[in-house]
């Protein structure tokens, strides 16, 4: 029988529901009809039940399980009046994006969005709205911070406990529909965060179906998922295909799978491995490209090694090295992770190889960390100069904007969006939001609530912060995190787009081949030199508090400066490099502080 969870529809008001519940003797199935009906769940091997009825879309249900207790599905498609309410079928949707077939990875320019605070209504449909800008912006990809269903109205995502069920208080799971069919309509693929190494603490309700949960392990959240354990079989295929629902019901591009290092697994063929397969096949399925993308914070080969190859298969991962040695450059922060970066020669290492710690000494972790990586491709690497953790779990949220001058923004954005990887940017980065990002959430059981508190003030202790925590549960602290929009500078944001129309206009910054970067440090400048089709250019980044002269090695032949942020058209002092020089095999310039500085011996369109 299939195995896949929750209600399937089988046409002509016809539902299959199906349960795993091996801990009940037994299931049976409450429909809120009028009258309610009651359906015994017949058992089926492995410890699963199922029963097929007819009942009207949208109909809520829950489960009776032995008489004694009664819960929503855990595979529950929506759940309309929250974690503590009934489930309900979903509706059917017309999809009208058949013609979309996705995008290379390596074509993808992210954009950070968290649902909720991306416009004034936090809604799936109302973000449809901002598509159009970010298109014109240069976007290729949005990617939602998880919307799983969570406690309550506001939290960042990662509390979900019904992973199939699109949020409530967004619009369900007719909204995110309606979401990414207009963004596949204005050529932008979609990126879901999902969370596969814990469940939320309010609404979890697994427990009473399964052993879904191990005492074997831990994570900083709570119970770890039992991956590898008697009667993990089940368990396995519940995350498997939940991966493959989303690509196959809500036409997702890509999972970011969360940070998979806190997932534990002994077994031969590790579950991660099935879910980047199911992505993969998912996709072939649909005739789309389909990615699955890591977060880890282990800095391990095998996260992007093919799962034939003793690997997990991923075809990409957030790069936390590169922007944590462009942060501690940038703002000279040393307190905490950045204690172990602030040298320009582990950016330059960043450039070349991805990882910076590849088996030496950190001392913030206090033992060798890291392994070296073979990188195939750029698009391997995700980098980025602000995400949500990086700003969210910052005491005060601070982006930034609140941390750097205007140079500094600059600059940092040059650096991740020329690179050689797959550039993310955190909304509201690119005209330079100053709302904070604070860590929020809508908890309805005090104890928990308190829990939270006390959590975020231990959290800070490395970061030698002192004063007052933000409150999670405050509303306050949500609505500051609102983008405001009104603030920021016109001028940063036309930098920014600027940027992108280089990157996709020419043909360098278009290939991702980091073995085909020569990065080199002179003071505290970083160059960077790029070949790709018989076309060259080079970037220098001044990371100097003063003018830096500096030789270049530039082929023989003519070169054009085709973009230099110190101008004043960039709110800059002014440049002292001239729009065009002729090369004998090398150029002196002087470079103003803190700022970029792009060189081509082609003319390149913006």
């Amino acid at each position: 029988m299939s195995l896949r969870p929750g209600p399937q529809y089988l046409g002509s008001n016809r539902w299959r529901f199906c349960v795993w519940a091996p801990r009940r003797r037994r299931v049976a199935l409450r429909l809120y009809t009028s009258p309610e009906q009651i359906w015994e769940l017949a058992p089926r091997e492995s410890g699963y039940f199922e029963v097929t009825v007819e009942a009207p879309p949208g109909i809520r249900y829950r489960y009776l399980l032995d008489d004694t207790l009664e819960r929503p599905d855990p595979a529950s498609p929506f759940q309309p009046e929250g974690v503590y309410g009934p489930s309900a079928v979903s509706s059917d949707f017309h999809w009208t994006d058949t013609e979309w077939r996705g995008r290379e990875l390596a074509d993808y320019i992210i954009y950070e969005i968290h649902t909720g605070l991306l416009t004034e209504q936090g809604t799936f449909e109302a973000a449809i709205d901002r598509l159009t800008y970010l298109q014109q912006l240069g976007i290729t990809a949005i990617e939602l911070m998880p919307v799983a269903q969570f406690p309550g109205k506001r939290n960042w995502g990662y509390d979900g406990v019904f992973l199939y069920a699109p949020q409530n208080t967004y619009g369900g799971p007719d909204g995110l529909r309606k979401l990414v069919d207009a963004a596949h309509h204005h050529g932008l693929a979609v990126v879901l965060d999902v969370v596969y190494n814990h469940l939320g603490p309010e609404g979890n309700y697994l427990a009473d179906f399964g052993p879904y949960f191990t005492g074997r392990y831990r994570t900083p959240w709570g119970p770890a998922i039992d991956f590898d354990g008697p009667e993990s079989g089940p368990v396995r295929q519940f995350f498997r295909e939940n991966a493959r629902y989303w690509i196959a019901d809500f036409h997702i591009d890509a999972l970011r799978f969360d940070a998979i290092h806190a997932i534990t697994d002994r077994s031969s063929n590790p579950a991660l491995a099935e879910m980047t397969a199911a992505v993969r096949q998912a996709g072939r399925e649909l005739g789309r490209k389909t990615y699955a993308i890591a977060e880890s914070a282990a800095n391990d080969s095998r996260v992007l090694r093919p799962a034939d190859q003793g690997g997990l298969g991923f075809d990409a991962q957030w790069n936390d090295d590169f922007h944590h040695s462009l942060h501690a450059l940038v703002t000279g922060e040393r307190d905490g992770y950045y204690r172990d970066y602030g040298d320009l020669h582990q950016l330059a290492k960043a450039f070349t190889e991805g990882f910076v710690y590849t088996g030496q000494y950190s001392a913030f972790r206090k033992r060798n960390f890291g392994t070296p990586l073979r990188l195939e491709s750029g698009e391997q690497l995700v980098v980025c100069s602000q995400n949500h953790d990086q700003v969210g779990n910052r005491f005060l949220g601070e982006r930034l904007t609140s941390l750097v001058s205007i140079d500094g923004l600059k600059l940092s954005a040059g650096v991740v969006l020329l690179s050689p990887f797959v550039p993310l940017l955190f909304m509201g980065e690119e005209y330079g939001e100053t709302a904070p990002f604070l860590f929020f959430t809508d908890f309805q059981d005090p104890k928990l609530a308190e829990a939270v508190r006390s959590g975020r003030r231990k959290e800070f202790a490395a970061f030698a912060r002192t004063g007052i925590c933000p409150d999670p549960q405050d509303e306050a602290t949500f609505l500051q995190s609102a983008l405001t929009r009104t603030a920021g500078s016109a001028v940063l944001l036309e930098f920014y787009s600027t940027l992108i129309r280089l990157r996709k206009s020419s043909p360098v910054f278009a290939a991702l081949n980091p073995s085909d970067c020569q990065v080199t440090v002179s003071g505290g400048s970083l160059i960077v030199s790029r070949e790709a089709h018989g076309k060259k250019v080079a970037v220098v980044y001044c990371f100097d508090g003063s003018h830096a002269r500096l030789t270049l090695s530039l082929a023989p032949g003519d070169w054009w400066k085709q973009l230099d942020s110190s101008e004043p058209r960039w709110l800059g002092p002014g440049s002292r490099i001239p729009s065009r020089m002729t090369s004998a095999g090398s150029v002196l310039v002087e470079i103003t502080p803190r700022s970029l500085v792009v060189f081509a011996n082609h003319e390149v369109s913006e």
